[in-house]
């Protein structure tokens, strides 16, 4: 659905510059240049992950940046639908299929061109019987440090990370993770919950992105910053693509015993969130406080009112 893309079918608008500020705040975090993975994941279903990793994506492209798109929610994944794109091929039949000597030598056949130069995407590929397992699989881990040196930047579009564990795994292995919130979806306990996981597995977290917020019905015609132009050029792509598959030299491998340190604190983050379900069964539900954050977009939107 190209109309999801509104940073690529509407670069002009007042939420495309949201999302290059969004970028430019994820590039001021890495000055040092070490950001080179980022997952993106939210809560609970519905608060716009899939919409919001794509629109990142983009920008970073517009930016003239090398970007890869991962569709690492192998269970109902969008991206493949956002981009219309196949989804024959994908991230689980890269994990499945491929041997461990071959893997990183096919990775092109698993990559496709997307209409927006720089851009990159896997799919999800086919619904797999063991997501979980294959996120934790040393081919996996493999996978990732290959893109980040092939990459200027790898987003992954995670699972929601209370429904399954999938997102909160591979929060280790990525640089940062990014948590998409919904207005008035979003509950601080499974927020807070999230947190908690990600950092008890050793992941990092960039920040919260607060989704679906109401905006004033008047439109910003005069609006400042403007793209000149949305690029749709295909020129390098194919050059690049044959990079891909060409013969890699095989990346170090993390030791299997911190993927297994891995896998015993998400049994016991698994067991403590069984825990805290019951506690929120006995609790009547309470919408995020985000009394600081409306009040900071409150003037935002107001000093730009007045400027128009």
């Amino acid at each position: 659905m190209k109309n999801e893309l509104i940073t690529f079918v509407s670069p002009k608008t007042q939420i495309s510059e949201v999302f290059r500020t969004l970028r430019t705040n994820i590039q001021f975090m890495n000055v040092d240049g070490n950001l080179k993975s980022l997952l993106v994941t939210s809560t609970v279903p519905g608060e716009g992950k899939s919409w919001v990793s794509a629109n990142l994506a983009i920008t970073f492209a517009q930016a003239g940046k090398r970007v890869l798109l991962v569709d690492a929610d192998m269970r109902k994944g969008r991206q493949h639908d956002i981009f219309e794109l196949k989804n024959s091929k994908g991230l689980s039949n890269y994990l499945i299929t491929t041997t461990k000597e071959s893997c990183l030598d096919s990775i092109g056949e698993y990559i496709q061109n997307t209409m927006v130069d720089n851009l990159y995407v896997m799919t999800s590929g086919l619904v797999p019987p063991n997501p979980s397992e294959l996120l934790t699989s040393q081919k996996m881990v493999d996978l990732i440090h290959y893109l980040e040196k092939i990459f200027d930047i790898v987003i992954f579009d995670g699972t929601p990370s209370t429904i399954v564990t999938d997102a909160i795994i591979l929060s280790k292995f990525v640089n940062t993770t990014l948590i998409v919130a919904g207005y008035k979806i979003t509950k601080m306990d499974d927020l807070n919950q999230v947190k908690k996981n990600i950092i008890n597995v050793g992941g990092n977290i960039a920040g919260v992105v607060l989704n679906k917020m109401p905006t004033a019905k008047k439109s910003s015609k005069n609006g400042y910053y403007y793209e000149s132009s949305v690029v749709t050029s295909r020129k390098n792509s194919s050059n690049f693509m044959k990079k891909l598959t060409t013969k890699a030299t095989p990346t170090k491998k993390i030791e299997e015993d911190e993927i297994k340190e891995v896998k015993k604190k998400l049994n016991s983050v698994e067991a403590e969130s069984s825990k805290d379900n019951k506690k929120k069964d006995e609790k009547s539900q309470e919408d995020i406080d985000i009394n600081s954050v409306l009040k900071q977009l409150s003037q935002y939107l107001t000093e730009n009112d007045k400027k128009d």
